[in-house]
């Protein structure tokens, strides 16, 4: 009976410090960012209200780990669509301190002020953001997305 209350009390010790590892692992894990529907907008006004810029997957879908293309339209404040803007794309994981692992780039104007931005990938879950540079007849502006996986 004694060796029986002895594997008990193993089995036991051997939970509790599975628990403890498991404890340990998930607080010290980094967390998925708490974001206000604001900060998680797909749609903004750039940084000095120059432009209303929209930014969406092409697809519909934001995929993990896969190439993809977004869609990017500008327009001014009256609605009217840019056209002929220049767009600079840069951005990352600011909570790794990492950049993007691909260079996106604006590939395709499509008319009605929307542009076709390729090589957008996202490697991992997490904050990433994507920032903006625009340059169009109207002046020049930026506009950070965040997107969380």
């Amino acid at each position: 009976m004694a060796s029986l209350w002895r594997y008990v009390l193993a089995g036991v010790g051997l939970a509790a410090l599975l628990a403890g590892i498991l404890a340990a692992v998930h607080l010290t894990a980094p967390q998925a960012p708490r974001l206000a529907g604001s900060e998680i907008a797909r749609s903004k006004e750039t940084a000095n209200g120059l432009f209303v810029a929209s930014f969406e997957p092409e697809r519909g879908v934001v995929r993990q780990g896969e190439l993809q293309s977004w869609l990017l339209t500008l327009k001014t404040n009256a609605g009217t669509p840019v056209e002929g803007a220049a767009i600079t794309i840069s951005g990352g994981m600011p909570q790794h301190r990492h950049g993007l692992p691909t260079s996106p780039h604006a590939t395709d104007y499509l008319g009605q002020g929307r542009y076709r931005i390729g090589g957008v990938k996202f490697t991992m879950s997490g904050l990433w953001q994507l920032h903006f540079a625009i340059s169009a007849a109207a002046g020049s502006d930026t506009v950070v997305f965040n997107v969380v996986l």
